[in-house]
């Protein structure tokens, strides 16, 4: 790091900011992960690996807002199934 140029360095530092924006974020946030109760065995990487698939899944749908994207699903219970069988 000492050796990159300044360009290089800020690229770094925006492309770490982009992930803490885009995911950790939306997993603090929406779905509200730092106060969630589930603390021993496998239960805390499972949940987060499904929290980060849902977030992908609705990304790759094109939705723009996590919050409201699962607000949209949450009022049918076949709209995340159809999210789930997208092409």
């Amino acid at each position: 790091m000492t050796q990159a140029p300044p360009a290089t360095i800020a690229a770094w530092i925006q492309g770490h900011w982009c992930i803490e924006n885009k995911l950790h974020w939306v997993r603090d946030v929406v779905f509200d992960e730092d106060r969630h109760q589930l603390r021993t065995g496998h239960g805390p990487q499972v949940m987060a690996t499904l929290r980060n698939t849902a977030i992908s899944l609705i990304r790759l749908a094109g939705h723009n807002s996590i919050a409201a994207s699962l607000r949209h699903h949450s009022r049918d219970s076949r709209r995340p199934i159809e999210l789930l069988t997208l092409n």
